[in-house]
């Protein structure tokens, strides 16, 4: 067994560094360094919860379609990742006073999630794992 202690970060390709920066920053993470994100180095953001994304660019291909998650193909690759959030009620009020469409949602034993996007249409799952912040036992019908 390999001695994993956490995950050290999260890499996500974007296509506008100040769209990305601003909707993250909105959910919490600051900058702390730019390695050079014209060159495809990232841009290294830091939430207080020790969450860390690397947002890496520019990418090359026009679109606003996310390959793994809005064609009918099913492509491998990461297709999203989760937060885990202390109250889903507050998230969802958190995030509709943003304007932050919620995508999808569902519940599973004592977990609740709801599915948001970031401006590249990259995956983020909120889970409250609080029977107190249930939400609709939807299933996985409304995963997106």
């Amino acid at each position: 067994m390999l001695d994993i202690t956490h995950v050290n970060h999260i890499g996500i390709r974007i296509g506008d560094k100040t769209r990305s920066i601003d909707f993250y920053s909105v959910l919490g993470f600051e900058v702390v360094g730019d390695a050079g994100f014209e060159s495809g180095h990232p841009v290294i953001l830091k939430h207080p919860s020790g969450v860390v994304l690397n947002l890496l660019g520019p990418a090359d291909v026009p679109g606003d379609t996310n390959i793994l998650m809005d064609v009918d193909e099913k492509h491998t690759g990461i297709t999203h990742f989760a937060l885990t959030v202390g109250s889903l009620a507050q998230a969802k009020e958190f995030v509709s006073e943003r304007d932050i469409q919620i995508t999808g949602s569902f519940s599973f034993g004592n977990m609740s999630a709801i599915f948001i996007r970031d401006p590249d249409r990259n995956v983020i799952e909120l889970d409250a794992y609080n029977a107190a912040n249930p939400c609709v036992d939807e299933g996985y019908t409304h995963h997106p």
